[in-house]
């Protein structure tokens, strides 16, 4: 292989993002090398993984999953790459000094200190991960600035607006000609189904959405639109974006990402297939368009494209995102993120009613309506308290 240009860890390596991700890396072994790879607890996946990236270190969860894995890749012959586990050892290969770039694809609140610490170490930061902002928006974009830091959305949502918006956006709307930011959603997989018919939802039914194939959490998100909501909020902090210039657009083909209004009547939008590879290639890229492996579109195979407005009965967790926008409690939306996530693992577990899910989130919401957060450690205390409300709301309905 030639010389490498660009070092990059995967923050999530064998999730759905992170393998897209690595394929695009696949593709252009003359750009990109791999220095780091991280997952949870997909130990023979990650192994597998470094066998074919020879990574200088790979992290997992803890010691446990770090042994199983070490006796794994000397099963492989895999001597390039060490095995660290861990909270810090995430931090660690995301600000090294040997690293340009790093995929933010982890899952949850889990996301934040690590892309926090490749903020601070002015890295390239690739975001899948929507929690982030929604989590520390304010304190993360203020690092970013102060860093020097790079930002690049990996959202194909969020992607499709960065492709659309000038390239010399300067983070002012209206300096920029621009009446609106579009959001568009596929409605999930209960765009139609009667809203009666919410309550006996299953955990099965919902990770089941009908163009994307992505994991469970962020699927059930998807059905009930928290997923959109949760976008909204990263689209404030990304685009600068205040809530009066933020559209959500029912879009269930898919095919259109998201769009901008431009002041002088005109719509931009960038259309593609529902293929991660596409906004993943973009950043990598950065405007230097490469061949990511997917499929062009046909055109004529999606002869209509519909567009339907967003109900807010049927889809109340968008409704509570559009609150937390308008809300002059900055810390409310990292209350919302951290309900959310306890809600669904309870969905996924049989716990709850998928109807269950917006009702916890605003429980939450209103009982901690008063809460503050000016720092990163004041927000992971608020971020477990709001863990142990929701948890013990929970218990109260199992019981």
């Amino acid at each position: 292989m030639g010389q490498y240009t660009t070092a990059i860890t995967v923050l999530g390596a064998t999730g759905s993002i992170g393998l897209n991700t690595l394929d695009v890396i696949r593709r252009h072994p003359e750009e990109f090398s791999v220095f780091a790879l991280t997952a949870h607890r997909q130990i023979d996946k990650l192994a597998q993984l470094c066998q074919q990236f020879m990574p200088q270190y790979a992290v997992v969860a803890d010691e446990i999953a770090a042994r199983q894995l070490q006796q794994q890749l000397q099963h492989l012959q895999v001597t390039r790459t060490q095995v660290l586990f861990g909270q810090e050892a995430l931090c660690e290969v995301s600000q090294a000094s040997e690293v340009d770039g790093v995929m933010v694809a982890i899952v949850g609140a889990a996301a934040l200190l690590p892309a926090l610490s490749a903020a601070k170490a002015g890295k390239t930061i690739y975001l899948a991960n929507k929690e982030t902002l929604v989590m520390a928006g304010a304190l993360f974009m203020q690092t970013i600035q102060q860093s020097g830091a790079r930002l690049l959305p990996v959202d194909s949502e969020h992607n499709a607006i960065f492709q659309t918006l000038p390239e010399n956006y300067n983070g002012q709307l209206n300096e920029a000609g621009v009446a609106s930011l579009i959001l568009t959603a596929s409605g999930g997989p209960f765009l139609h189904t009667p809203v009666a018919d919410f309550a006996a939802i299953t955990p099965e039914q919902a990770i089941k959405h009908p163009n994307w194939h992505m994991g469970q959490k962020i699927s059930v998100d998807s059905a009930s639109m928290m997923n959109k909501g949760l976008e909204l909020i990263e689209a404030h902090w990304l685009f600068n974006a205040p809530a009066n210039q933020l559209e959500v657009i029912i879009h269930p083909q898919s095919i259109i990402h998201s769009m901008v209004r431009y002041i002088d009547g005109s719509v931009l939008a960038q259309l593609g297939e529902a293929d991660m590879r596409i906004p993943i290639a973009y950043c990598m890229g950065l405007r230097h368009r490469m061949h990511s492996g997917a499929e062009p579109l046909d055109f004529t195979a999606n002869p209509q494209l519909t567009f339907l407005p967003p109900d807010f009965e049927r889809f109340p967790c968008l409704k509570l995102a559009y609150d937390v926008l308008h809300s002059d409690n900055n810390a409310a939306s990292c209350i919302l993120n951290a309900a959310n996530e306890v809600a669904v693992a309870a969905f996924l577990n049989h716990q709850l009613r998928f109807t269950d899910l917006s009702v916890l989130v605003d429980f939450c919401l209103q009982k901690l309506s008063q809460q503050q957060a000016a720092s990163i450690d004041e927000l992971m205390q608020l971020d477990a308290r709001v863990r142990t409300i929701a948890q013990e709301w929970i218990n109260k309905q199992v019981n």
